[in-house]
């Protein structure tokens, strides 16, 4: 039998303009609404990630993470 799906957990949490345009991008592509285009995203982070291409732009995205908080 499948699980249910609850949204059990509430977060406030903050992203930069960019990601919040692509997450609304993909939750409308996807037929979803945005806390549950999250939930399929980390429930199936590693089916959907690149483990090389995420490390790689992990650096990069740290790597200039001062720079766009000024």
């Amino acid at each position: 039998m499948p699980k249910r799906f609850r949204l059990t957990r509430r977060l406030n949490l903050g992203m930069t303009e960019d990601a919040y345009r692509r997450l609304r991008a993909f939750s409308r592509e996807a037929g979803l609404d945005e806390g549950e285009a999250l939930s399929f995203l980390f429930e199936n982070f590693d089916s959907v990630t690149n483990h090389e291409n995420l490390t790689a732009r992990l650096r990069l995205f740290n790597s200039e993470l001062e720079a766009r908080k000024r």
